[in-house]
């Protein structure tokens, strides 16, 4: 038998070097380079924009900050702000802290936010508060009749921007009255009711709404 030709060596394959893995940047790793403001100020910058309280491990983690450390210094931010007669409270309520308006600034703000609200009233409020002016005292069910849907939800809104209230009852369902306020008058630039233009006859008279409304 003829031998069998020997057998040449394999020659080694060269091996690629391990590729690494990509890895998600850390949280450090998205902080802006340059010097870090302070503690102070980093608290106070994300309590400024925070919608609920926020916790002191929350704040802790998302500062990259001792919680001892920021546990001593909320306490001390919130009091600066009280001594120094601020316009704001920083406030423990719950499990964290949050801003909030100082107390004794709260109508001014109301004052201010309501104003700027009534002048961007929803068609549907509009619509709602021109049966009130001109068909008060009137419910919420007669409301409905003349838009016709539900005017539960608008008068709600109404009322909490001071242009409706509440006047009295109807002495057959006892059903809620509302009437428009003083306020109304104010920002319609009106001083009664008798100047609103005539336009009352475009609506439906209570007596036609029984057709439509269960007493």
């Amino acid at each position: 038998m003829t031998p069998p030709p020997p057998a040449h060596p394999v020659p080694p394959q060269p091996t690629s070097p391990t590729q690494p893995q990509p890895s998600q940047p850390s949280a450090s790793a998205r902080v802006p380079r340059g010097e870090r403001p302070p503690l102070a100020a980093l608290l106070e910058a994300v309590l400024m924009v925070a919608e609920q309280p926020v916790g002191v491990a929350e704040l802790a983690t998302g500062l990259g900050a001792s919680a001892r450390e920021i546990e001593r210094l909320l306490p001390q931010l919130a009091e600066s702000y009280a001594h120094d007669g601020r316009g704001f409270r920083l406030r423990h309520v719950g499990a964290g802290w949050r801003f909030y308006t100082a107390d004794e600034c709260a109508p001014w703000v109301e004052g201010f936010v309501l104003a700027g609200q009534s002048a961007r009233l929803s068609q549907a409020a509009l619509e709602t508060l021109a049966v009130v002016a001109y068909q008060q005292p009137v419910s919420r069910g007669r409301i409905g009749a003349v838009r016709g849907v539900s005017a539960d939800g608008v008068i709600r809104t109404l009322t909490a921007r001071r242009l409706v209230e509440e006047v009295g009852h109807d002495p057959d369902t006892g059903a809620i009255l509302y009437g428009t306020t003083d306020y109304f008058l104010e920002r319609m630039g009106l001083r009664s009711l008798e100047e609103l233009p005539p336009l009352a006859p475009l609506l439906p008279g209570l007596d036609d709404l029984d057709d439509f409304v269960t007493p």
